[in-house]
């Protein structure tokens, strides 16, 4: 009896330390409408990250464990500064160790026998020839806070060196001078996301997007969408250069990419 108690007791502790990565319900508030959250991937290798540090919630992320990328990452906008970078990356430990606790974190927090069976570590990277891509990036952020939760590979994938500092720095300018313009004080609303390619780095452990994508939705004070738009470009060196489109263009894009009806704000802002 005391044997089968202390089974459940373990299995309790691992559901609890479990909960950052198994559904959005934490963490409504960086989605449209509170809770519009795009499409999630059926399937147990899907993990719903409520990405947190220092005790607070900064952004959302579907990540997948097994191609070892995240699908999309999703957080409110307010503005941009400059903000300082970090020079290290953090890690999801308990995507490799329920028992790890709740928060992003170095990789010497998971045993070396398990880390990385989940996800990509920063060894993956080193010489590989692409950049840590980040989908929440820096250059759309305000608050040092939340760009120290930027640096997890959770929300990174394999990025063309060229496109990452060239077009698609672009694209974040873009939506950046949008919404400053059109959306100053008010919710706003952003998206970005990949879409899984054939190569990997580093063997066959982290997969190399064949896309990268983003969107962006504000609304007014009576929660009316004014303003949404996205983009989606090769992760290639001379991908073309970035055009806009709307929302409904590039869900029907990403439904063909990932053969699955996709709805990047839960059917809002079309």
């Amino acid at each position: 009896m005391e044997l089968l108690h202390s089974i459940c007791l373990v299995q309790l502790l691992s559901a609890l330390a479990l909960t950052e990565v198994t559904r959005f319900t934490k963490c409504p508030q960086f989605f449209a409408k509170s809770g519009k959250t795009p499409t999630i991937f059926q399937g147990s290798h899907y993990k719903q990250i409520c990405q947190r540090l220092n005790n607070q919630y900064k952004y959302a992320t579907l990540y997948d464990t097994k191609k070892r990328i995240p699908v999309y990452s999703a957080y409110k906008y307010v503005a941009t500064k400059n903000c300082t970078r970090r020079t290290t990356w953090d890690i999801e430990p308990q995507l490799d160790d329920s028992t790890a606790g709740a928060e992003m974190g170095p990789e010497s927090r998971v045993d070396r026998n398990v880390r990385g069976l989940n996800q990509a570590l920063n060894n993956d990277y080193d010489g590989s020839g692409f950049d840590r891509g980040y989908l929440y990036p820096v250059l759309q952020n305000d608050d040092q806070c939340y760009v120290n939760a930027t640096f997890t590979l959770t929300n990174a994938a394999p990025q063309d060196l060229s496109f990452n500092r060239g077009k698609w720095k672009k694209i974040e300018r873009k939506i950046i001078e949008t919404l400053t313009q059109y959306c100053r004080g008010i919710d706003s609303y952003i998206v970005t996301g990949v879409v899984p390619g054939n190569n990997f780095i580093n063997g066959n452990r982290v997969n190399i997007p064949s896309y990268f994508w983003s969107a962006y939705c504000c609304f007014d004070n009576n929660q009316k969408a004014i303003r949404r738009g996205g983009y989606i470009n090769c992760n290639v060196k001379d991908t073309t250069d970035p055009k806009e489109i709307s929302v409904r263009e590039l869900e029907s894009n990403l439904t063909n990419n990932y053969r699955v009806t996709f709805s990047v704000f839960g059917g809002e802002c079309l």
